[in-house]
């Protein structure tokens, strides 16, 4: 299942791009790309791009995926948390296919209510990389980075656990929203992001501060000269 789930993400980007080519013929050039907050056109792009930039986007966030542990000074972690790491790969990818698939959908005529699908979307992201963060070891590139959480193991363990928590909250009242009231996601993602965002900050130096090996040579696991 492990080595299955290794391949899913690349399974998802050949249906990506399947959809476009299988409706490349019935889309409008230029076709709509973009929404306003009341689910109004804004946005459009010429074919072909507007049918295939999100699957060319999908193979370049794959391939930076997979460079990532190659180049991490931390790259001996990954191994740790290589399950969360293809997990977390699978959730994106997963995420911006739903996109794609609501797009050609709204190209093609559909009536979907782009205004109330996106925010749950977002919302059910959330819940899961929030599910899914405690569980990643430190590393340069994937997780909560800051000073504090970069410099001390402990200080990222904990806030990894309180920062998954609050972005579970956080999705979780997205999804609510996109619900029963899709008018107010928009100011309820933003002012969850910088709840989310202080929060973290400021638990993370709270942390580091409690921390007593922060000072120490090697404390976070890369060695120096």
């Amino acid at each position: 299942m492990t080595h299955m789930r290794k391949w899913i993400p690349l399974v998802l980007i050949v249906v990506a791009f399947a959809a476009s080519a299988a409706v490349y013929g019935r889309l409008p050039d230029p076709m709509p790309t973009h929404w306003n907050l009341a689910g109004e056109v804004d946005g459009w792009t010429s074919l072909p791009w507007g049918a295939f930039v999100l699957p060319l986007m999908l193979v370049a966030m794959w391939g930076i995926f997979q460079v990532l542990p190659l180049i991490d000074p931390r790259k001996d972690n990954y191994a740790k948390f290589r399950g969360t790491y293809e997990i977390l790969i699978l959730t994106i990818t997963t995420f911006m296919l739903g996109v794609h698939l609501v797009v050609l959908a709204k190209a093609l005529g559909s009536d979907i209510s782009i205004d109330r699908l996106v925010p749950i979307g977002v919302g059910v992201l959330l819940v899961v990389i929030g599910n899914i963060m405690p569980r990643t070891r430190p590393n340069w590139f994937v997780g909560i980075r800051t000073p504090w959480t970069l410099s001390s193991d402990r200080a990222w363990e904990r806030t990894h656990r309180f920062g998954g928590q609050l972005l579970v909250a956080a999705g979780a009242l997205t999804v609510l929203v996109g619900i029963f009231a899709p008018e107010l996601a928009m100011p309820v993602l933003i002012g969850c992001s910088v709840a989310v965002a202080v929060g973290v900050l400021a638990g993370s130096y709270l942390i580091w501060k409690q921390d007593p090996d922060r000072n120490k040579p090697g404390a976070t696991g890369v060695r120096r000269p």
